[in-house]
Parts: structure tokens; sequence; C-alpha cells
């Protein structure tokens, strides 16, 4: 028996999947063609900011931690309304390529689509957390965590606030 085509590309990863409220979502997004955008510090910069900032991502998602690389992001967060996450993310690369459309101009920023990986009840949160928040060091881009200007976790309180460049 044959099984109707399901489509190609981004689109036919999302069929089939579903966003719930209260989840926390493991989201990868890269940059179109994989350009190494945020490698500048004024792209960087003003991409951390509009990306960092709550009202990016709500009132349907919570941003729990976050790193910019030079061609892509990652991001830990929690769905808080009935919202898809396909929303939320398409929400927020809508908005962050507009803020940096001056610096980067014309290029596009975002590829189409997105990863993500919904977190099991089980899983543990601070040790994705850690995995993003790692991945400069893993990269060669940074030699300590510290040391990476652009990432952010809730867990750091309220001093840290936003990107650190």
């Amino acid at each position: 028996m044959a099984f109707p085509h399901p489509g190609s590309g981004h689109q036919a990863l999302r069929r089939g999947r579903w966003s719930e409220p209260g989840r926390i979502y493991l989201v990868t997004i890269t940059t179109y063609r994989r350009e190494p955008h945020f490698s500048r510090w004024e792209a960087a910069s003003r991409m951390s900011e509009v990306l960092a900032c709550s009202s990016t991502w709500s009132p349907h998602a919570e941003l729990l931690c976050w790193v910019l690389m030079p061609d892509h992001w990652h991001g830990l967060m929690r769905l808080t309304s009935a919202a898809t996450l396909a929303h939320v993310v398409g929400t927020a690369k809508g908005r962050s390529a507009h803020a940096v459309r001056d610096v980067l101009a014309p290029r596009r920023v975002w590829a189409q689509g997105f990863h993500d990986r919904a977190l099991r009840r089980d899983d543990d949160v601070l040790v994705a957390a850690r995995y993003i928040i790692a991945n400069p060091t893993r990269a060669g881009i940074a030699s300590r965590i510290g040391g990476y200007p652009y990432w952010d976790a809730v867990w750091l309180g309220d001093s840290a606030g936003g990107s650190r460049g």
C-alpha cells in the first residue's frame, strides 16, 4: 500500500508534532547558509539584546538560557501558553532579523525552520542548560564559559540580565 508523500523540507518535519504548554524545549536556529553573521560584534550585540529581551518571547514562552554562536542560536525555553512552538520561534526570528537589518543589510539572517527537542519530564534541565552555554568552549571560540559574551541563563539571578557583551 502506498502512503501519501508528506511533502518536503521543514514543513514536513513539523508534521505530527505538537506544542505543549509547560513543556521545556531545546531549540536551535541556524543562520541562512550558516553564514557567521554573529562573528561581528555589532551584529552579535544587537541580536543578543533582542533575543534576551523577555518581550521577544512573552506572553507565549519563557527563555531559560541561550547562547548566540557565529552561525546559530541555541535556547532552552518553556512554553507558557497554547501558542505553538513554531509560532513563538517564528515571531522571535522575525523580530530579531528586523532589529539587525541595518547591520546585516541586505543579507537574509535566519535559515528557514528550526530544530527542536522537547525535554522529557525526567530530563535534567540544568544538564541541558550547561550543554547550551558550554557550546562556545566546545567550538573553541572561548577558553571558558564566562569568557564568551553572548549567553545568559535565568539561574544567574537579576544581576546577570542580558548579554555579557
